[in-house]
């Protein structure tokens, strides 16, 4: 009953914890199982499902978060996916916890901080022949990150921000 838990605190009263390797998975490593138990195509619609939840949930309180170019936020989703791999949302976590119970959670966590503080302030970020004209990285793939949504372009079908030239 505890395999599908991702609360540390929970999954250690198992008898079949490791606390060597503890329990979870990189996307990677769950999107391999899932393709070689069910197939490419649907494994390809759960994680687009995924996307599209996390786009639906952030574009709901959109008018409520606040905006502001001096600080980020970072945000922790809980998805479970059922035995028809379909995704369904059970939080999203304003302040996810960051502590590392294992190795792999350090190598994790460490890998996804890196990477966010890459897509936040890009490693080039302060050369003048840099692209990114700010600080924020402009690539649609970073790390273990991927831009799902990138409203400046949204704006520009729309005919309401700059055409890039």
């Amino acid at each position: 009953m505890m395999i599908h838990l991702t609360n540390v605190a929970v999954q250690k009263a198992s008898d079949d914890y490791n606390d060597k390797v503890g329990g979870k998975w990189s996307t990677e490593n769950l999107w391999f199982y899932l393709e070689m138990t069910y197939g490419k195509t649907l494994t390809d619609k759960c994680f687009d499902d995924i996307y599209n939840i996390i786009k639906v949930s952030l574009k709901a309180v959109q008018s409520v978060m606040i905006n502001d170019k001096h600080c980020f936020e970072m945000y922790g989703y809980d998805i479970l996916i059922d035995s028809k791999l379909k995704a369904w949302l059970i939080e999203t976590n304003a302040s996810p916890s960051l502590t590392m119970t294992t190795e792999w959670d350090w190598i994790l966590k460490m890998s996804l901080l890196n990477d966010t503080f890459n897509v936040v302030v890009p490693p080039d970020w302060a050369d003048e022949s840099s692209k990114h004209g700010s600080n924020t990285n402009k690539e649609p793939i970073v790390g273990g990150y991927r831009c799902i949504i990138d409203e400046a372009q949204a704006d520009d079908k729309k005919g309401k921000g700059k055409v890039k030239g």
